[in-house]
This record gives C-alpha cells, sequence and structure tokens, in this order.
C-alpha cells in the first residue's frame, strides 16, 4: 500500500472515531432534553461510525500495514439548539465526504487501485449520510416554532423505531 494512502487511511480511522464520540455526546444532549427520538437517531449514528472505523482498521491490517487507533479529542457536551445541532451534524458529514474523497483521489494519483476500488463503499455511504443530514436539517428549516416534538417523533420514524 502506498505510504501516503496509508497516512490518509490512519487519519480517517481517527476522524470515524471522533465521529462516533461526536454522536454519541450529542445522543446524550438530546436525551437529556427529553427528545428521545433525536437521541435514538445519534445513537444508531455513533454506532455505525464505530463500525466505520473498525471496517478502516481492518483493511489497513488485512493489506499487511499497521492501523493506527488514536486517543480522540473530547467532543462538545451540549448544544445552542435542535437545529444547531443538525447543522453541525451536516457541517460534519460533508468534513467526512471531503475527507474520503481525499483518500480516493490520492488512490488513483499512486495507482492504488486496490483501495480505490474499496473505499467506493465509503463514497457510496457519505452520499446517504449526508442525503439523511441534509433531509433533517430540510425539516427543520419547515417546522413550525412548536414542531419540535414532531421533529423528535419524525427521526423515531426514521430509524424505524417507533
Amino acid at each position: 500500500m502506498n505510504s501516503n494512502v496509508l497516512k490518509l487511511l490512519n487519519e480517517q480511522i481517527d476522524k470515524e472515531g471522533y465521529s462516533s464520540y461526536l454522536y454519541l455526546s450529542m445522543a446524550s444532549w438530546a436525551e437529556g432534553q427529553g427528545l428521545p427520538g433525536i437521541a435514538a437517531w445519534l445513537y444508531a449514528q455513533s454506532d455505525e461510525e464505530r463500525e466505520h472505523m473498525i471496517k478502516i482498521i481492518r483493511f489497513v491490517n488485512e493489506r499487511g500495514e499497521s492501523a493506527i487507533v488514536p486517543g480522540h479529542k473530547t467532543p462538545p457536551a451540549s448544544w445552542k439548539d435542535v437545529p444547531t445541532l443538525f447543522a453541525e451534524v451536516l457541517s460534519h458529514e460533508q468534513y467526512v465526504t471531503a475527507s474520503i474523497n481525499n483518500i480516493a483521489d490520492a488512490c488513483l494519483q499512486n495507482k492504488d487501485y486496490t483501495t480505490f476500488n474499496w473505499i467506493q463503499w465509503f463514497v457510496s455511504e457519505q452520499i446517504e449520510e449526508e442525503s439523511n443530514a441534509q433531509g433533517i436539517m430540510d425539516y427543520i428549516r419547515h417546522m413550525s416554532p412548536n414542531g419540535l416534538l414532531l421533529l423528535d417523533k419524525q427521526i423515531m420514524k426514521m430509524r424505524g423505531e417507533e
């Protein structure tokens, strides 16, 4: 594996792990605000991000390289409100998408076609992640001032929790 691609994959391990912690912190905050649907959605997102981190670790190790499992910085513990929280979710997913695309680009530049083929799963996954976050932001934008509990129920339906 190209050393630059390996470096980017190890950095992505850190980003996916931080994403898991960030969403876990968001879920805890939402739960503390009495929003079980939003909390459930964020807990599930946290689990998915941890799975993504493990997927990258296993790929790196299977390729005969050494995956680095770093510690993560502490995410924020509170948010001004739900719209601010989901604006951060969308922004964070866009950041992760850019990072995944950077890995794909590095794979092509370094003719690492095996990793390029493998990273396509993440490229597709990020389309879904951004679409989900954007959908929630669209719902929030059109929500009445008193619509937070409806949003909470709607998000619970998105996860099949209701």
